[in-house]
């Protein structure tokens, strides 16, 4: 028995130095990258007033996840009406049946995103600012939160009936 216990234990020996171990190196290369998620489908626009007096206001949430470049990264969150409302005789953001109507908006966005500085004006040929976000910008891995709160004139010109437009929201990372 102690025979076998010594050939095992030598031949246990002699494939210990037939093993050979390799390694490798890992990279990664993290770059700016960014994603938003809107809470609803559908924001509606409503009013209380009874004689034109107050917009249709309604407020779209969202939450973004950003990172940009360390030292001269940006970012930004943009919003274009792709999709006038639609029908005949209703409001019109790239028409407006009368001077002075708009569909407008204000901006709140978490840190470490920079808020529209004042009341935008939504366009249809171009995007318009929500955010933006400078460089090493990060947020939390679960998202930071963002929101648009709209504002639509209530026009006596409009025809009665349910209009709706689409709001393109996009975000970039640099």
């Amino acid at each position: 028995m102690k025979r076998y216990v010594l050939g095992l234990a030598f031949v246990l020996l002699a494939l210990a130095g037939l093993a050979q171990a390799q390694t490798t190196i890992l990279t990664v290369a993290v770059g700016p990258e960014a994603a938003l998620s809107i809470a609803a489908a559908t924001t509606p626009l409503a009013t209380t007033s009874t004689n034109f007096s107050n917009p249709y206001t309604g407020t779209t949430a969202m939450t973004y996840t950003i990172r940009t470049s360390k030292s001269t990264g940006t970012g930004t969150i943009t919003l274009q009406i792709t999709t006038d409302f639609s029908g005949t005789g209703g409001p019109s953001v790239g028409n407006p049946p009368t001077a002075g109507d708009a569909l407008t908006y204000t901006c709140s966005v978490a840190a470490p995103g920079t808020p529209c500085s004042a009341t935008q004006t939504a366009a249809t040929k171009s995007a318009t600012a929500v955010g933006s976000f400078g460089a090493g910008a990060s947020s939390g891995k679960s998202g930071n939160a963002a929101s648009v709160s709209w504002a639509l004139t209530d026009d006596p010109a409009y025809a009665t009936g349910t209009y709706s437009a689409t709001a393109t929201f996009t975000i970039s990372a640099a």
